[in-house]
C-alpha cells in the first residue's frame, strides 16, 4: 500500500480545466489497478491531492435539482459566474475566489475500503483546522460537511463537500470558505437545504485570514487522520 500523496497547489484555475485533471487522474489511476488485477504484477498506485481556487462557479451534484440555482444564463453572466452539472454527489454549491477547494485523489485501497469513515475524516480534518482559530465546526445529521451551531435556529455551513469515486478511487471534495463573498449564495439553494446560512472563517473572526496557513493546517490534520507517510510535491498539470 502507498500512502505517499502528491501534492500540488493549482492556485486559481477554471473549474472545468480542473475537473479535466482530476477525471484524468483518477482514470490513469483505475487504469494501472487493472493492470495490476490482469497481470499480477507489483504496480502500487499514486495518490494526490490538489489546492485550487476557482473564479466564480456554480456547481450541480448529479442527484441536483436545478431549481436550487436561482439565476438564469443571462444573470449568470452579469454575475461573471459559470455553471456546471457535474458526477459529484450532493447538490448546488458555489465556488470563488477567498475560498479554499481541496481535491484529494486518493486510492482508497491504500487507506481503507470505506466511502462513509473518508466523509468522516474529511470532515474532521476541516473540524481539527477551525478549532486552530477559535471556531467550532460540527457535523449535521444527514447533511455532509462542516456548520456551526448545529441544532440552533442560527445553524450555518462552512465547508461543502461532495465527492465520485470509482474502483475505490476519490475525486471532487471539500470547499472551506476562508474569505469568500458569501453574496454568491444567495444565488443559489446551497445544497439544496432551505433556511439554512452560509458563514465564513472571516466572517467568523472579524478579520481576513491567511490562507495559506489554512493549507498548512489542513495538510497537517489530514495527514494525521489518514496515516499519510509523506507528502512529495509535484506537477501534476
Amino acid at each position: 500500500m502507498n500512502k505517499n500523496i502528491y501534492i500540488k497547489d493549482l492556485l486559481k484555475k477554471d473549474f472545468k480545466e480542473v475537473w479535466g485533471l482530476q477525471t484524468s487522474l483518477l482514470d490513469s489511476i483505475v487504469a494501472l489497478k487493472k493492470e495490476r488485477r490482469n497481470t499480477g504484477k507489483e504496480i502500487n498506485t499514486p495518490n494526490y491531492f490538489l489546492f485550487v481556487e476557482h473564479p466564480h462557479v456554480y456547481t450541480l451534484g448529479k442527484s441536483g435539482d436545478l431549481s436550487n440555482l436561482l439565476l438564469n444564463e443571462d444573470q449568470l453572466k452579469e454575475k461573471g459566474a459559470t455553471f456546471y452539472k457535474i458526477n459529484r454527489g450532493g447538490d448546488i454549491t458555489y465556488h470563488g475566489p477567498g475560498q479554499i477547494v481541496g481535491y484529494p485523489i486518493l486510492d482508497l485501497e491504500n487507506f481503507f475500503t470505506d466511502i462513509h469513515k473518508y466523509l468522516r475524516l474529511l470532515e474532521e480534518t476541516i473540524i481539527l483546522t477551525l478549532a486552530e482559530y477559535g471556531i467550532k465546526g460540527e457535523r449535521s445529521a444527514g447533511e455532509t460537511g462542516v456548520w456551526l451551531d448545529v441544532g440552533t435556529p442560527f445553524a450555518r455551513k462552512i465547508c461543502a463537500m461532495g465527492i465520485r469515486a470509482s474502483r475505490w478511487v476519490t475525486m471532487h471534495g471539500f470547499a472551506l470558505n476562508v474569505n469568500a463573498d458569501l453574496g454568491y449564495f444567495d444565488n443559489i439553494i446551497p445544497c439544496g437545504i432551505r433556511g439554512k446560512a452560509v458563514t465564513s472563517m472571516h466572517v467568523e473572526l472579524g478579520r481576513n485570514v491567511d490562507e495559506e496557513e489554512v493549507k498548512e493546517k489542513i495538510l497537517k490534520h489530514f495527514k494525521e487522520l489518514f496515516e499519510v507517510e509523506k507528502y512529495i510535491k509535484k506537477e501534476v498539470d
